[in-house]
This record gives structure tokens, C-alpha cells and sequence, in this order.
């Protein structure tokens, strides 16, 4: 027997605080997708201004010809990178506990406030020396990926519990695109202000001014505009209806709250004969979490959300990596190009590849999401993946170590297309459906805490992996063979996860994907 107010949900026409409540949602994953896809051009920037050496020049005289730069060392951007991702997974803990404990609503806020402030601080990294600006900016973002980490079981949450159960998908996929409006966003912020510092500098082209000190920090403090813009109407939101009347077993305020927000007739939603206020009013699991009983329901499902998401931000975030031994084929960091110069051209870089694989790939999911179900697009994108990984290293050490040409560079971008269109995507989106109300942000944070951990290995992995020789400042072609074959590898295995684990919550409530016992059926 299920309740009116839940079918009503379910049956809920698209209307207008949907879309409000994408962009709402959304603004924590442009975040992330800011803070992570801005930090290469800034490594550029930070290596002109921190890594600098004057051989043979005494340090009052200007000597050009003997100025060499340096660019920021990999292991420095890939700890930055993995510090960020650290407090990602702690923040998807806390505030996914704190979301089922204290309500969505409640802690909502918070996690938004978090990242507005840290990417403030991030652009306000104390001091002016090498170390301290660094120590200090890991720092900042590690707290920024707290608040960001807690953005995502309550933002996936949040828009499940809001969503009819026929276009539920297309939403979620929506608030998960905003990553790539986060990431083209980066771009164009960097080239605008890499370019307005370039022009009101007075310095010589082939130098690196003082002001671009400034300029980086601008661009991290930009990424904290958008958030801020949506606090009011985040701190506004209700308490979802779902969580009121399955965990707070107040079914009149969940009616109260769902009016105020869609535009539903009060005899669809109001019970037919009163309930009385003895537990259990509502189903409602009686179990603790990660109890065996816990375990024996919703164990499997666990473990495969997890495992999928641990596998593709192993592959996701090695893939960002990679970018790095991309540039210097195309962006050549001499002497004569300037920190701005080279700066814009990354991040150009970064936009042309967004705009043509990453951002299609996003909007892919949301229009076939509810069309051909979660599964089959998890398992098409892991299977794609494989395959780009497989062509790009099986011959990596006999031709695209010295070319990598337009046929690489279609490969690549197809691995980002089918990441976004597959598990990318999916694997947000999935956890946010399978559990009970009751645990579904705790659960939605442990299985994106474990992906994060596969994110950090995969960031390191392929650091150790992608090391340049000496020589000739190539990585090792044996290493990157090696490297992108595991890939391949691990994307076979999240296909085989996929395939034989995973269940499908195409067109089915949330309630239906929810296993209860006979008792917890509500009394009237």
C-alpha cells in the first residue's frame, strides 16, 4: 500500500522548480569541475612565477637570455590534485551521514558555504614564497574538496526525492552536466583574465610579470561566484517530502512542504483516512546501517555502486593526467612564451576538448538516459572506454609516442565522450536510487568516498607512470604502453561489475527499489 503523497511524486508533471532545482543542485559539480579543470593553466602560471632561475646574473641586473624557466614539477600538481580529492571523500562521508541524521535541507547550506569560502581562501594563499603558497593553497583546497565531497550524496538526493520517477534520470544527469559548463567555464575565465592581465602589462612578451601573482588567484576565486549566487535560493529549498514523511514520519509537513514547491492538487496528496502517530506509521527500515541485516538487503548493492565508481575515477582522473603529456605536443613552453601566453593556450586546449567530447557526452545521458536504461549506457561506456584505451597504448610505444596526431587526438576526446555518456554519469546517478530513504545520502557518500580513493590512485598511478626521462623529457613509452593497457583493463572489469551486479531503476519509484519486510507495511 503505498502512499498518496510518494504516487504523487512519482506521477509529478515536469514543471518549472525542476529545472530551478537543477541549477540549484548542479552548482556544487561546477564547482568541482572548476576547481579541477583550472588548476593546469594555474600550474603554468605558478611555475613561471615560482620555479625561475637566473644562472650567471647577479639579482639586481635584468638578464633575459639567461632567465630559464621551469615548469611546475607533476608530483606538486598531481598532490595538489589528490589533497583536493582527499577532502572530496571525507566531505561525501560527513555530510552524506549528515544528510540522513539531520536532514538534506539542514546541511545543504553548509557544504555550499564550504566551497565558497575555501575557493575565497584558495585565491588568498598566504605569503609569497614557493613553499608557503603551496602548503597553504593545498590546504585551502583540501577544504574546498570537503564541501565539495558533501555536495554530492545531497545533491544526487535532493533531486531524486524532488523527481517523478519517469524522467528521474534526465534530472539527475542534468545536475551532473553541470560539470561540464564547470569545466568550459575554468577555460574561458583563465583565457579572459590571462588575457586582460597580458594586454594592461607593460613587461617585454617573453616575460612573466609580477602581476601574475594576481592573475591565478583571480581565476580560483572566480569559481566561488556561480556557488554564491545560488546560497539564497539553496537555503530557501524545503525538506524533500520524501524525507519527511519516510524518516521524520510527518506526513501532513511533507504534504505542506511538496505544495510549496509543485504545483500538485492538495486531494492527490492528502490521505484518504487519517494515520495514526504510532511508529511504524510509515515503511520505514527498523535495521542500523552496515548491519548484517543491512548487509544481507543492500550489501550487493554497495559494493557495486562503489567498485564501479572507485573504477571509473581510476580511469576518469589518470585520463585528466594525461592531458599534461599532451600539451607539449601541441603548446610548446619555451622561453619566449610568457606565463599568460601559456597559460590561455591550455585552457584553450581544455575548452576545444570540452565543447567536443566532454559536454556532448554529458547531454547524451540526459536524453537516453530514461530511453534505454543506467545499465546498458554504464556498460556501453566502460566497453568504449576499453577499447579507446587499448588503441591509444597497445601501439602507443611504436607510433604514438613520437605522434600523436589528429587520429590520437580523436581518441582521447571519444574517452572523455564515453566516460560522461556511461559510467561517469551513471555511477552518481545510481546510488542516489537503489537505497532506502533512510540511508540513500549515507550510502550515495561511502560509494563516492571509495570512488575518490580510486581517483587518488589513479592520479598517482599515472604520475609514476607518465614520469618524464631525462633525456628527452618524454615519459617513458614502455611505462605509458603499460599504463593505458591497465586502463583498458579496468574498464573490462567495471563492464563485468556492471553486467552481472547492477541493478536496473529505469521507470521504477524509489520506493519500489527499496526492499521492507512484511511488518513495515504503515498501519491507518
Amino acid at each position: 500500500m503505498a502512499l498518496k503523497l510518494l504516487s504523487a511524486l512519482d506521477a509529478a508533471k515536469i514543471q518549472l522548480y525542476h529545472f530551478k532545482a537543477i541549477i540549484i543542485a548542479g552548482m556544487g559539480l561546477f564547482t568541482d569541475a572548476y576547481d579541477l579543470f583550472c588548476i593546469p593553466p594555474i600550474m603554468k602560471l605558478i611555475g613561471r612565477i615560482y620555479y625561475l632561475d637566473h644562472h650567471n646574473s647577479d639579482k639586481c641586473s635584468v638578464m633575459p637570455k639567461e632567465t630559464q624557466y621551469k615548469t611546475t614539477p607533476t608530483a606538486v600538481v598531481s598532490t595538489l590534485v589528490s589533497i583536493a580529492l582527499l577532502g572530496t571523500a571525507v566531505g561525501q562521508l560527513v555530510f552524506g551521514r549528515l544528510g540522513d541524521r539531520a536532514g538534506r535541507r539542514r546541511v545543504y547550506g553548509l557544504s555550499l558555504g564550504m566551497m565558497v569560502l575555501s575557493s575565497l581562501a584558495c585565491g588568498f594563499s598566504i605569503c609569497k614564497t614557493r613553499n608557503c603558497v603551496l602548503v597553504s593553497l593545498g590546504f585551502f583546497r583540501f577544504l574546498l574538496g570537503v564541501g565539495i565531497g558533501g555536495d554530492y550524496p545531497l545533491s544526487a538526493t535532493i533531486m531524486s526525492e524532488f523527481a517523478n520517477k519517469k524522467t528521474r534520470g534526465a534530472f539527475l544527469a542534468a545536475v551532473f552536466s553541470m560539470q561540464g559548463l564547470g569545466i568550459l567555464a575554468s577555460s574561458i575565465v583563465t583565457m579572459v583574465v590571462c588575457r586582460i592581465f597580458a594586454v594592461s602589462s607593460n613587461e617585454p612578451k617573453s616575460e612573466t610579470p609580477d602581476e601574475a601573482d594576481l592573475a591565478w588567484r583571480v581565476i580560483l576565486m572566480m569559481g566561488a561566484v556561480p556557488a554564491a549566487l545560488t546560497y539564497y535560493w539553496r537555503m530557501m529549498m524545503p525538506e524533500t517530502a520524501r524525507y519527511t514523511a519516510l524518516v521524520e514520519q510527518n506526513v501532513v509537513q511533507a504534504a505542506i512542504d511538496m505544495k510549496k514547491v509543485l504545483d500538485v492538487p492538495m486531494s492527490e496528496i492528502a490521505e484518504d483516512s487519517p494515520i495514526r502517530l504510532k511508529p511504524p506509521v510509515l515503511p520505514h527500515p527498523s535495521y542500523p546501517l552496515l548491519s548484517k541485516r543491512f548487509l544481507r538487503r543492500h550489501g550487493v548493492d554497495l559494493f557495486c555502486c562503489a567498485a564501479t565508481w572507485f573504477l571509473v575515477d581510476v580511469v576518469f582522473y589518470s585520463s585528466n593526467l594525461l592531458q599534461s603529456q599532451i600539451y607539449h605536443r601541441f603548446i610548446k613552453d619555451n622561453n619566449d612564451v610568457n606565463g599568460y601566453k601559456l597559460a590561455f593556450k591550455v585552457a584553450r586546449f581544455q575548452a576545444i576538448l570540452a565543447i567536443s567530447s566532454t559536454i556532448p557526452g554529458y547531454w547524451v545521458t540526459v536524453y537516453f538516459i530514461d530511453r534505454i536504461g543506467r545499465v546498458k549506457i554504464q556498460m556501453l561506456g566502460f566497453l568504449f572506454m576499453a577499447l579507446v584505451y587499448f588503441a591509444i597504448g597497445i601501439p602507443y610505444k611504436y607510433y604514438w609516442s613520437e605522434n600523436i596526431s589528429v587520429g590520437f587526438m580523436a581518441l582521447y576526446s571519444l574517452s572523455f565522450f564515453f566516460s560522461n555518456f556511461g559510467p561517469n554519469t551513471t555511477t552518481f546517478i545510481v546510488p542516489a536510487e537503489l537505497f532506502p530513504a533512510r540511508f540513500r545520502s549515507t550510502c550515495h557518500g561511502i560509494a563516492g568516498a571509495v570512488g575518490k580513493v580510486g581517483a587518488i590512485i589513479g592520479t598517482i598511478g599515472f604520475f609514476s607512470a607518465s614520469r618524464n626521462e631525462k633525456d628527452s623529457g618524454k615519459p617513458n613509452p614502455v611505462r605509458m604502453t603499460v599504463a593505458l593497457v591497465i586502463l583498458g583493463v579496468v574498464c573490462l572489469v567495471g563492464l563485468l561489475l556492471t553486467y552481472f551486479l547492477t541493478r536496473e531503476t529505469t521507470g521504477r519509484s524509489l520506493e519500489d527499489n527499496e526492499i521492507y519486510e512484511d511488518e513495515l507495511i504503515y498501519n491507518t
